[in-house]
C-alpha cells in the first residue's frame, strides 16, 4: 500500500534513525529512511531537501525516498 509522496526539508535529526521534515505546504511529520536510500547509505542531515513517502494509515509518519541535490 503506497502512500502519496510530497518534498519537504529536515528540520532536524531525532535519536532512533528518525527525521522531522517540514513539507512545502506546512505539514510537519516524522521520517525515517526507507527502501534503496536506506541500501545505499544516504546521508541525511537538517536542511536537506528531501522526497518523502508519506504513509496512508498514518500521515504524520513517512519514509525518506531519495535526497534531492
Amino acid at each position: 500500500m503506497a502512500g502519496r509522496e510530497a518534498e519537504g526539508t529536515v528540520d532536524e535529526v531525532l535519536p532512533g534513525g528518525l527525521y522531522r521534515v517540514s513539507l512545502e505546504h506546512g505539514e510537519k511529520i516524522r521520517a525515517s529512511i526507507g527502501g534503496i536510500a536506506r541500501q545505499t547509505t544516504v546521508r541525511v542531515i537538517a536542511g536537506d531537501r528531501v522526497i518523502v513517502e508519506i504513509s496512508p494509515l498514518d500521515p504524520t509518519r513517512g519514509k525518506i525516498k531519495r535526497r534531492l541535490g
